[in-house]
């Protein structure tokens, strides 16, 4: 239990044997439930799962009454995703009705000690949802190799897009906590299950007008040279980017012209249509150019670009000012952490 909530985390795992044995046993004292979850693993990490298991229930009990054994391990037949595994444990949160999940990585690269910034927000009432932000602070922004800035700095505007949080970035930060009405709000069951699972839950959030965290955080560990990462950015980048347009088109239909409407949908529409066809259009004129036809034609597409970045403009002010007070920054004074003694 944390400030009287029942708190449970998902520990999802992919071949991390040597790993997930020791996030098992350095569980903070205030977690109830822990949903370890082999994500169809082809080396000893279920059976490593399984063993510290059974070594850590023997030694303690959740504080919440309800709930019989602190780690539940879990497995999947087959790999699923990092996001698969999450929706698992989540789904198992919600028929266990715990009152704020967490995720903590299987790879033991979060600090434990850390687990509860996440959870204040969302146990005094500010939030529903509270994710780490590595974009914060400037010290981790001069840490982080160039090719990872760009690359987070493009999703996290590409996501903005998409979901309507304007202030949030880092939105692929996996440091997460989330509460048992949001769970049951976001349409979990149909969560994506690769990678971009956290971009793709947050535009699930924004659809119901559900509160977001940032939490200010560090992740150093992203860049020794220790650390492996299961993404293949060559399939990453591709398949999250197409994700977050259907999602975009999927947030403006049912937030904003199928339960009410708001003018920033018709800016939103008309802006994407309009700027997507002057593109292609630009570009084509480029690429047969000649005569003065061709430059008047070339003018006429730049215009129309003109135009319909405009509405995107207008409908991107618009949709800021709609979610602003959905959006809450949160650095390490802003709540008094409450870290029960062992």
């Amino acid at each position: 239990m944390y400030k009287d909530n029942s708190i449970a985390v998902v520990v999802p795992a992919y071949n991390e044997a040597g790993y997930v044995g020791d996030v098992i046993d350095t569980l903070p004292s205030f977690v109830d439930l822990a949903y370890v979850v082999d994500d169809g693993s082809t080396d000893g990490t279920w059976d490593e799962i399984v063993t510290h298991a059974d070594a850590f229930n023997e030694d303690h009990t959740p504080e919440a009454t309800a709930y019989d054994d602190v780690v539940v391990p879990i497995q999947h037949e087959e790999n699923r995703g990092v996001g698969g595994a999450l929706k698992t444990g989540y789904l198992h949160a919600l028929e266990d009705e715990v009152d704020i999940t967490a995720v903590l990585g299987g790879d033991g690269q979060m600090n434990p000690d850390e687990l509860a910034k996440y959870l204040d927000p969302i146990a005094e009432g500010d939030a529903d949802y509270a994710k780490g932000n590595r974009f914060m602070e400037q010290s981790d922004l001069d840490a982080m190799p160039g090719y990872r800035l760009v690359g987070n700095s493009i999703l996290s505007y590409l996501t903005k897009f998409a979901s309507g949080y304007w202030k949030t970035m880092d939105p692929q930060n996996g440091y997460t906590a989330i509460s048992h009405e949001a769970l049951r709000q976001a349409d979990i069951e149909n969560m994506y299950e690769y990678y971009g699972y956290c971009n793709d839950l947050l535009v699930k959030l924004n659809a119901e007008n559900l509160r977001v965290a940032d939490i200010a955080c560090s992740a150093e560990y992203l860049y020794d040279d220790d650390w492996k990462s299961h993404i293949n950015y060559g399939e990453y980048v591709p398949r999250v980017s197409g994700m977050l347009l259907r999602n975009y088109f999927w947030r403006l239909k049912n937030k904003y012209m199928l339960r009410d409407f708001h003018p920033l949908a018709a800016f939103y529409y008309l802006g994407t249509v309009i700027a997507g066809v002057a593109a292609i259009g630009l570009i084509g004129s480029g690429l047969t150019g000649g005569g003065d036809g061709d430059s008047r034609g070339l003018g006429s597409w730049a215009i129309g670009l003109l135009f319909g970045i405009t509405f995107l403009l207008f409908g991107t002010v618009l949709d800021h000012d709609d979610n602003e007070a959905l959006e809450i920054r949160v650095d390490d004074d802003t709540y008094e952490t409450e870290v029960p003694s062992e």
